[in-house]
């Protein structure tokens, strides 16, 4: 699932979101209509059960899925809404995001996620998501400042 010049960009614009680096996501493939983001499960993503807090699960569908759609609609998109139902907990060595898109036109797309815990080579389904990515207004605007410079748009810019 990689186009390599698509899937170097995608990797800068995830390297330019300071939450994803913090989390260490990374993206590992991207072509048209098709993104799958890999993050490290760490002790601190934990919540009082000790299974991955439902947050960083939630990220990771909802930057795959914006990476999805952005395959398709181009850089400048962000997440227009999107919903997520949890399966079972996460626990593991690692979060796999498959996200693809279901049907897209020109300014937005709509796109599916399922989530993987991976533990010792075996992926188990923890989540699933469907979302709206939508194209920003012009092309000109910059996802990373919005009005007097705050932040715009979701985490999962891209």
């Amino acid at each position: 699932m990689a186009d390599n010049h698509m899937l170097e960009l995608g990797r800068k614009i995830l390297a330019s979101q300071p939450f994803s680096v913090l989390l260490g996501a990374e993206l590992t493939g991207l072509s048209a209509g098709a993104a799958e983001i890999r993050i490290p499960i760490r002790p601190e993503f934990g919540q009082q059960h000790g299974f991955v807090h439902g947050g960083i699960v939630s990220y990771a569908a909802d930057n795959a899925l914006t990476f999805a759609g952005g395959s398709v609609l181009g850089t400048g998109v962000v997440t227009s809404e999107f919903k997520i139902n949890y399966l079972r907990p996460a626990m593991g060595t690692a979060l796999m995001a498959r996200a693809t898109v279901v049907h897209h036109g020109q300014r937005q797309a709509v796109c599916r996620c399922d989530v993987f815990a991976s533990a010792d080579g075996i992926e188990t389904p923890c989540a699933t998501a469907q979302g709206t990515i939508v194209r920003l207004s012009s092309p000109n605007v910059s996802p990373r400042a919005g009005p007097r410079g705050h932040p715009s748009g979701s985490p999962a810019d891209t």
